[in-house]
């Protein structure tokens, strides 16, 4: 097993979602995760099983956050993702986003007069996501807005007068829910959207945020107004960071600049966001054809140890994904398997599920490990 490293001095790590569990029961909302990354997570590659696995062992349904619209919607399995008439706002993606209104997400959405969002649970790809029993819409709207929520088919119709407010609100509807259909009704070009969810009022809820492109670093030009709006709205007990692939070159040596973006993007999350664990997990295995034959990527090996610094010097958890995969040479073994792409970069679904349960497996041991420590301690604590 490649262990979970902790080197949190301020109990920023692992330790809030290792509380969080040890609470579930009494928490009266469930326990939040948000996993961020490229697009070595986009679809819910890997996400779709740790939350499939954490719901199994901890309870709770859903499939978290889906964005208001999204170009893989198709390609995405966990959620059936229909939508239309939304303007999407990237901060990756050019001229038309503005920082001002960006959450973790990445994204934003404005509205036409016809727009709405639909999402559908369903059971082919993994379990308890066919029906969750909450549903919210997160939006910032400084006007009024009128907005309506249509729950399996129109059997059950919400309506939500919104005022107007410099806070994220979210409007959220409690029922058995098998698909939703939200519609702005009335809003004017002011009021942006960010997505909406699917999730059960206990247990375990994951939210998927892929942004393809994002070095990670990009998180350090968030406002921190927005981030604190973020967490008033939608607090996380833990925050996995998965990024990597934009960053690493075949030669690359010298990541000092990366290291200096993320160090500030996870002290500015850390900062607005309180009581929130974070774990920053490698860059997996990559290759690149020498001579005519694949091998891992010479960049790699030097973007995992200076990833590792980071955790390091940021004070929070760190996961090996490099090491876990099996180092050098994995991702060929993974595509042989017809666990990863044929771009030698990429896992697919079936590589996610396999990355899924070692990281699922990592945070059990450390939850374990953590029990033991709190026994053998109480246990000194009362021996002369």
């Amino acid at each position: 097993m490649t262990c979970i490293e902790h080197f949190s001095t301020d109990g920023r790590g692992m330790e809030p979602f290792y509380d969080a569990l040890d609470r579930i029961a009494s928490l009266n909302r469930p326990l939040r995760i948000a996993v961020l990354g490229d697009s070595y997570i986009e679809g819910d590659i890997i996400t779709a099983d740790l939350r499939n696995m954490l719901q199994d062992r901890y309870g709770g349904c859903g499939v978290g956050f889906v964005p208001m619209a999204s170009e893989i919607a198709g390609f995405r399995r966990s959620v059936v993702h229909r939508f239309g008439g939304w303007s999407t706002h990237n901060s990756v993606g050019g001229g038309s986003y503005n920082r001002n209104y960006g959450i973790i997400s990445g994204h934003y959405f404005q509205p036409d007069s016809a727009a709405w969002t639909q999402l559908t649970g369903q059971s082919h790809h993994c379990t308890r996501l066919d029906t969750c029993y909450r549903s919210s819409l997160l939006l910032l709207s400084p006007d009024s807005a009128l907005i309506t929520a249509s729950i399996n088919g129109g059997r059950s119709k919400r309506s939500f007068n919104v005022a107007p407010s410099d806070e994220i609100q979210c409007l959220t509807v409690a029922d058995t829910i098998h698909s939703i259909r939200w519609r702005p009704a009335r809003s004017t070009h002011r009021t942006i959207f960010y997505g909406a969810t699917m999730e059960d009022t206990h247990g375990i809820t994951l939210d998927n945020f892929s942004l393809r492109s994002s070095p990670g670093s990009n998180l350090g030009y968030l406002h921190d107004d927005m981030l604190r709006r973020l967490d008033r709205a939608r607090h996380y007990d833990l925050v996995i960071l998965v990024y990597g692939l934009n960053v690493a070159t075949p030669n690359g040596r010298n990541y000092d600049y990366y290291r200096t973006g993320m160090n500030k993007a996870i002290e500015k999350l850390k900062e607005c966001m309180p009581g929130t664990g974070f774990l920053l997990v490698s860059i997996g295995d990559r290759d690149e054809r020498v001579d005519g034959t694949m091998r891992t990527m010479r960049g790699v090996k030097n973007l995992v140890r200076y990833q590792h610094t980071i955790a390091a010097e940021s004070g929070i958890a760190f996961w090996n994904l490099y090491e876990a995969m099996g180092g050098e040479g994995s991702i060929a073994e993974m595509v042989k398997a017809r666990e990863a792409n044929l771009d030698y970069t990429h896992i697919n679904f079936k590589g996610g599920k396999k990355i899924a349960k070692l990281l699922f497996e990592a945070m059990e041991y450390g939850k374990e490990q953590r029990e033991r420590r709190r026994a053998f301690y109480a246990g000194k604590e009362v021996t002369p």
